[in-house]
């Protein structure tokens, strides 16, 4: 075999892993929020089911018209009534007519029915519109996660990612469902109440009318002073989130280095912040009807008292004032609707800004519209003058170039931080080079489609990863068409077989999401089972044996040996008892290869790779 490597005159600097702070890390201090910007890309997501919008609009509208009409009519009954009785009492006309009174009360009757049903099928079909919506949006959301770059989730709380696929998107959906409607009805509601108090009195319309400017004062008062805590109080939402994801996923953590006082104290400082922003927030909210309703009365006794005076007078009916108060009462109410959902609007186009921002992020570059597509797999690997940071000004791979042969062992050791794990990531092509190049038989890694590419690998990380499902489910996962007697193969090659068939369930024992119920090392062996399903033609193992005991490290070497069999593997270990026989061992240090060949030439060498084994064996002692 042969190899070299050529080493970078770059500055090196300290190795590691990708940056903290990533595009959606949220501070606080943040900008202001760009409502119009906002409310517009919601009504771009809106587009779809503007047939629907149509529908509701005007269902909304005959509803609201049915029941702006009613008091109108029902005046009529009202004054026939009055009249009727007066009649009786100087002895001028025969009574009350009960008949029209009775097709009054009828018309009226059937005007409300007609405006109760209406209003069932625009809320239903907008109920199911803001569903529809809602699943649309985390399906966005979940099919953008998979279609973003690793380095976007380096600086990421998980929390606050899970914030947007519920709160945010909830808050969205509540709005869509309660108050679109409403803003309809309400805009409908006043002028036509408008135009009814008109058709009675404009006189007594001039008087109700005073309230509007005196109402509108107070509406921008408080859109202006509560905008900022609806966004602070959706960003911290966020935050609370995340710390409780963290906490809980590190629990056993936080209990053995006695952090949860810290723990507790970090959580009531987000908590104080998110108390602080929703009571302010929900206080001006709150704040709007009682004072609008303070308005409203002012008006209503100033028509009441003007009414009376113009009944006295002849200018209008007893039952045209009824009908006034009535649409005075009418006329307030949506005045207050508006008001309140100015208030629900700014706590919308926070969510939706956070749901919009996520769905805006830099996604991965597209696939190559000429895929390379191998009918055979030989299992070569070059990699050319590579060299990579996480971030431009900070390069941790500076020239690195090598060659391994298809089947061959390579083993890549250094010290924590040598730039190991970082290679496999690149070969993988979960991050790209920012020079050189990294080929699989001769061809770039980037002329092929991403899932062609990892189709080829099979991977064992030394974090493991199992989901929420039986141990059946969780080894299929290497290989989705995979039938239960390949499982139980693969199962048994990797020493899986003797603990599952102990278990309550067997193969069908599910496993818990802390995954609890297994120990460290019979998870690393569900994961080295499910690569084995996997059948790639080049293997990734990636500090496999580094959590787990002297006896399972044994069983996992076994069942690795007999899978390296004719594949191009890579062995990352600390443990370097464990790569005495592989084919080639690169040595690297500060992103570069120092060293590389055979366990016994290095070690004659007595050299960077003879310092670290010889490190161990005294560690030991």
């Amino acid at each position: 075999m042969s190899m070299h490597n050529r080493t970078s005159s770059t500055p090196r600097g300290p190795m590691g892993g990708p940056p903290r702070g990533g595009p959606m890390a949220m501070m606080k201090g943040e900008k202001a929020r760009d409502f119009r910007g906002t409310m517009l890309k919601l009504l771009q997501h809106l587009r779809p089911y503007r047939i629907s919008l149509i529908v509701v609009m005007v269902f909304a509208i005959a509803s609201t018209v049915f029941t702006i009409v009613g008091p109108k009519i029902l005046g009529r009954a009202t004054t026939r009534l009055f009249e009727g009785v007066m009649a009786q009492i100087t002895g001028t006309g025969e009574g009350v007519d009960f008949t029209y009174i009775g097709n009054i009360l009828l018309l009226t009757l059937g005007l409300y029915l007609a405006s109760a049903l209406f209003s069932y099928i625009q809320g239903w079909i907008m109920s199911k519109l803001s569903m529809e919506l809602t699943y649309g949006f985390r399906r966005d959301i979940a099919a953008k996660i998979n279609r973003m770059p690793l380095r976007a989730f380096d600086g990421t709380n998980h929390g606050e990612i899970l914030s947007r696929v519920t709160n945010d998107v909830d808050t969205v959906s509540q709005t869509l469902n309660q108050s679109l409607t409403q803003i309809i009805t309400s805009v409908v509601t006043l002028v036509g109440v408008l135009v009814m108090m008109f058709s009675i009195s404009w006189q007594m319309t001039l008087v109700a009318l005073l309230i509007v400017p005196l109402s509108l004062v107070i509406i921008s008062v408080v859109i202006r002073n509560s905008q900022k805590y609806f966004k602070e109080q959706q960003d911290y939402l966020g935050h609370v989130n995340g710390h409780i994801e963290e906490m809980y996923g590190g629990h056993v953590i936080v209990k053995a280095f006695n952090g949860e006082n810290r723990s507790i104290a970090a959580f009531d400082d987000l908590n104080r912040t998110l108390y602080s922003s929703a009571w302010k927030s929900q206080f001006l909210s709150g704040l709007m009807f009682p004072v609008m309703n303070f308005v409203g009365n002012l008006g209503y006794v100033a028509v009441t008292i003007l009414g009376g005076y113009l009944a006295i007078r002849k200018t209008i009916t007893i039952g045209d004032i009824q009908a006034f108060i009535q649409y005075v009462r009418s006329f307030t109410q949506p005045l207050t609707q508006i008001a309140n959902i100015s208030n629900v609007l700014q706590q919308t186009a926070a969510a939706a800004e956070r749901v919009f921002e996520f769905l805006a992020e830099p996604e991965e570059a597209p696939d190559t519209d000429t895929p390379v597509q191998l009918e055979q797999v030989v299992g070569r690997v070059d990699f050319r003058n590579v060299r990579f940071g996480y971030s431009p000004d900070k390069i941790i791979i500076n020239d690195f170039t090598f060659y391994a042969d298809p089947g061959q062992r390579i083993a890549i050791v250094g010290p924590t931080g040598a730039g190991k794990t970082t290679m496999v990531k690149l070969l993988m092509r979960f991050y790209d080079v920012n020079d050189g190049a990294i080929l699989v038989d001769g061809h770039n890694v980037k002329d092929f489609r991403r899932a062609d590419l990892r189709r080829l690998f099979g991977m064992v990380l030394q974090d493991t990863w199992l989901f929420n499902g039986t141990i059946m489910e969780n080894i299929r996962y290497g290989r989705a068409g995979a039938t239960d007697e390949e499982v139980i193969a693969a199962a048994q090659a990797a020493h899986v077989d003797h603990f599952a068939r102990t278990l309550p369930e067997g193969y069908q024992t599910v496993l818990n999401e802390e995954t609890s119920n297994l120990s460290q090392g019979q998870m690393q062996l569900l994961t080295i089972a499910r690569a084995l399903l996997a059948d790639p033609e080049i293997l990734i193992l990636d500090e496999a044996t580094s959590s787990v005991d002297t006896h399972t490290e044994v069983l996992i070497q076994k069942a690795t040996q007999e899978l390296m069999q004719g594949r191009t593997s890579f062995i990352i270990a600390h443990r370097l008892s464990t790569i005495r026989d592989a084919d080639w061992i690169l040595v690297m240090k500060d992103g570069d290869i120092v060293e590389q060949g055979r366990h016994e030439k290095l070690l004659a060498k007595n050299g960077f790779y003879a310092e670290l084994y010889n490190s161990q064996f005294e560690r030991a002692d």
